[in-house]
């Protein structure tokens, strides 16, 4: 690890690309939906998951499920690329609105890190079909645990929020 990648404590504050490769390996919920890191640096991350039968619904096209499970998990790659590892957080909420109907090929979320207030983590991220036309977008908040770090600079943690 390079000493720009670690903060006062010693412990990595970024980035993990090179570990995030490995992270879905240990995410059986991830792994169940094959979903693969294409990229994950700087705030931003790109993921695919292929349309399988078994994500469909009853119509044949991708689960919407499926799909949101896609983009939030393409946001937290995009996240964990700017705070430390071993961070904690958690969704608050999310919101999507499906824009075309997946019934075939790879899905490919394309994710960044949007905002950050305070303790609060915004992430949007727009999900592609094979031919790139829009199939979703997608936006969350997530609250993170009290004292962390984001690149080195400690959130209040005074008050209730």
């Amino acid at each position: 690890m390079q000493e720009s990648e670690k903060n006062t404590r010693g412990r990595s504050t970024g980035p993990h690309r090179f570990k995030m490769k490995g992270w879905i390996s240990c995410a059986p919920f991830e792994r169940l939906l094959n979903i693969e890191i294409v990229e994950a640096s700087d705030g931003q991350a790109e993921l695919k998951m292929p349309f399988f039968m078994e994500y469909a619904q009853g119509g044949g096209l991708m689960h919407g499920g499926a799909l949101v499970a896609l983009a939030d998990t393409a946001v937290v790659m995009a996240i964990k690329t700017r705070i430390p590892a071993q961070s904690h957080f958690a969704t608050i909420q999310m919101e999507s609105r499906f824009l075309s109907p997946v019934t075939k090929g790879t899905v490919t979320a394309k994710a960044r890190l949007a905002e950050r207030e305070g303790r609060l983590l915004k992430g949007e991220a727009t999900l592609y079909n094979e031919d790139g036309r829009i199939v979703m977008e997608f936006s969350t908040t997530f609250k993170m645990a009290r004292d962390t770090a984001i690149r080195g600079i400690t959130f209040e943690t005074q008050g209730s929020g």
